[in-house]
């Protein structure tokens, strides 16, 4: 399979990449980032956990590995709209944990509006430069707020 972009070319702002790790377990780090999820927009309607699953099926002897799928319902409802429905396929947003060692998680996150535009799943126009511009301000006040925090470590 050929891809239709070299992959090495994106820049991470192309697709709203933001991440942070915090000094902290990993289940006190999915209640920590789930909080601040909330804080700034975003309810958390669907969460699991791939590691457990993986674990449990497999026997992948997985690291804690965890997703908070955040979703701000009026954006949502927004950009199902303004995409012709085809954005619900990388919903909700996703924010993830995953722990590097133990005592240290990095969350991580990438903008699924940033991305369904560059796929051409979405409008290059004026209504998704604003839902962009929406969520990526939610995103910029989680991230904020996890960096400005007593554990983060960079």
């Amino acid at each position: 399979m050929t891809l239709p972009i070299d992959p090495t070319e994106i820049d991470p702002d192309d697709i709203g990449e933001e991440q942070v790790v915090l000094s902290m377990d990993h289940e006190d780090a999915i209640e920590f980032v789930r909080g601040a999820c909330e804080d700034a927009n975003f309810g958390v309607p669907v969460e699991f956990s791939p590691s457990d699953m993986l674990n449990e099926k497999v026997d992948a002897g997985r690291d804690p590995y965890y997703i908070l799928g955040a979703c701000n319902p009026a954006v949502a409802d927004r950009a199902l709209d303004a995409s012709a429905n085809k954005l619900g396929a990388l919903m909700p947003c996703n924010v993830v944990i995953w722990q590097e060692e133990p005592g240290r998680q990095r969350v991580y996150h990438v903008s699924i509006m940033r991305i369904g535009r560059l796929l051409g799943m979405a409008p290059d126009d004026e209504t998704w430069a604003d839902i962009v511009a929406e969520t990526g301000e939610y995103v910029d006040d989680l991230f904020s707020a996890l960096r400005s925090s007593e554990y983060a470590t960079e």
